[in-house]
């Protein structure tokens, strides 16, 4: 057990010593030393979670893996170690590589099969997880990361949208939250941010206005105002009006965004909410699916100085809540039909079985085939919250 114990704690301490993009150099040699690891490998999920692309040096040797229908994304998809057996008495490993629930990618290792697998591989877990640790902290030093996640360029307003953004899940004992933006790679104005305390859980959900880097640089307007006021302790109505004097301040109403902002009670489950605009909340509650529709109120920065009123509403263990942008439920078929609420309450509800974090990149394809076409007019949101309550 000591020797065990000792191999995990030079792993940790050689991701912890690395420099920023050495991280896989390190865990290839102390994987290789300590646990007889044949070869070594990193992939990160693309921006449009369809691909694992490989962490390597360009030009990249590697191809990109399926997340849907490999080994790899069969572990990025559960979020279990996933493993294979090889001929010449290998295996390979792949684990999830995950921080506090944001998804990042998988890390790949083939070792010695039989009981050596087995011994190692909780501990080969733990590293996965610290490596995502670090890797988290290493893309404040080094796009290593951030370019791996790349199948395609991003546009300038996507990568200026996609600093902006949380993460793309997050986990606690009281929640689970996911959340995807479309398409990945070219998107505008919608935007998604949350917060957490000890006590609360602050969640926003932005429809922008507008196209390429106006539309980026409104919604970075709103965002930074929202999150000034919540660092300042203000309550979610003043949240909202001071982002509405900030955003009218610089455009004097000629652009404005919707919002709908949510300041959840981690205790309780009382939410307090103010609506400022179009997008939209659907609930899932014990099998049935219904809208939640709140008081309508003005959309962040359309005149000067507007009063935002708070509502309160309530949510359960067991309640998933789907929030989307207009570029969903407005999204128009072929032959011109919405795509509208009761087609996203099927979506919801055959999504039901998969985890917060799956569920909006589900619906997003629901969305592309009643669309009929891969490329859509507007960008499109959709965020899913899953509450489990104190």
């Amino acid at each position: 057990m000591t020797t065990i114990t000792n191999r995990f704690v030079a792993a940790e301490r050689a991701l912890r010593t690395a420099a920023p993009h050495q991280l896989l150099d390190a865990v290839r040699r102390v994987l290789t030393d300590q646990y007889a690891a044949d070869s070594v490998e990193l992939f990160l999920a693309d921006y449009g979670l369809t691909v694992l692309q490989p962490v390597s040096v360009l030009p990249r040797t590697l191809q990109p893996v399926a997340v849907h229908n490999s080994p790899a994304g069969r572990a990025f998809g559960a979020q279990e170690p996933h493993v294979e057996t090889l001929s010449g008495e290998l295996v390979r490993a792949h684990l999830p590589v995950t921080v506090r629930g944001d998804r990042l990618g998988v890390l790949t290792v083939t070792l010695p099969g039989g009981e050596h697998a087995e011994g190692c591989l909780g501990e080969l877990a733990e590293i996965a997880e610290v490596l995502g640790h670090e890797v988290f902290v290493a893309e404040r030093d080094t796009d290593l990361y951030l370019q791996a996640r790349r199948r395609d360029r991003l546009t300038l307003a996507a990568e200026m949208q996609w600093q902006l953004l949380p993460g793309r899940s997050c986990v606690r004992p009281e929640y689970e939250l996911g959340a995807q933006l479309e398409p990945a790679y070219a998107i505008f104005g919608d935007n998604f941010d949350w917060s957490a305390s000890a006590d609360r859980l602050s969640l926003y959900v932005t429809n922008g206005m507008g196209e390429g880097i106006e539309a980026s640089l409104l919604t970075n307007l709103a965002i930074n105002a929202l999150r000034n006021a919540r660092r300042a302790g203000l309550s979610i109505d003043d949240q909202a009006a001071l982002a509405d004097q900030a955003v009218y301040a610089h455009y004097r109403g000629r652009c404005y965004l919707s919002m709908l902002m949510l300041d959840f009670d981690l205790a309780t489950g009382r939410v307090r909410v103010v609506d400022a605009g179009s997008p939209r909340m659907l609930r899932l509650r014990r099998g049935g699916v219904e809208r939640v529709p709140f008081d309508a109120q003005l959309p962040l920065g359309m005149f000067e100085e507007t009063d935002y009123v708070v509502q309160e509403s309530d949510v359960e263990p067991g309640d998933r809540l789907v929030f989307v942008s207009d570029g969903v439920y407005g999204v128009a078929s072929p032959g011109g039909e919405a795509y509208g609420d009761a087609a996203l309450a099927r979506a919801i509800q055959s999504t039901r079985l998969l985890p917060a974090a799956e569920v909006p990149r589900a619906i997003l394809r629901e969305v592309t085939g009643h669309r009929g076409r891969s490329t859509p007019d507007d960008d499109a949101l959709v965020v899913c919250l899953d509450w489990r309550g104190r």
